[in-house]
């Protein structure tokens, strides 16, 4: 059971990656027709004792539809002819999210704009509406 480092505080265990190889489609010519290069990994995350609990939901908001109702993530990727670089590729891709989801977003401080602010804005509002005006017809009394 190797430990795989994603970040300095979570490290998923191999064992919880289920790899499966399938057949991949487009380019490739026969050899796309003969080999299992394409690679569909599950993780699943629900039932991982390795995440923290508010990872776990950032994970299930950035996975959005590679997420099953289970909590299973599933990623697949075929876009080398070699199943080692699929595997690779996936694998990454599955700890770029995990390494995503352990970033905390900042609460927004609702804020108000300042009494100058707002002057400003009705300034440049009253300017704006002096110079449409100027492009009116003139009248000649």
């Amino acid at each position: 059971m190797p430990l795989i480092p994603v970040t300095r505080s979570i490290s998923i265990d191999s064992d919880e990656l289920e790899e499966s190889f399938v057949r991949s489609t487009g380019a490739g010519g026969q050899h796309v027709n003969t080999t299992d290069s394409a690679v569909q990994l599950r993780f699943d995350v629900g039932n991982s004792p390795n995440l923290p609990e508010a990872v776990k939901h950032r994970l299930a908001a950035i996975a959005g539809r590679r997420m099953t109702a289970d909590g299973v993530l599933i990623l697949r990727s075929e876009g080398s002819r070699s199943q080692a670089m699929n595997r690779q590729e996936v694998r990454e891709r599955l700890f770029a999210m995990i390494r995503a989801a352990t970033f905390v977003p900042k609460a927004r401080k609702a804020t108000k704009p300042s009494k100058a602010a707002k002057a400003r804005r009705v300034d440049a509002k009253k300017a704006r509406s002096g110079i449409k005006a100027g492009r009116g017809r003139i009248i000649l009394d």
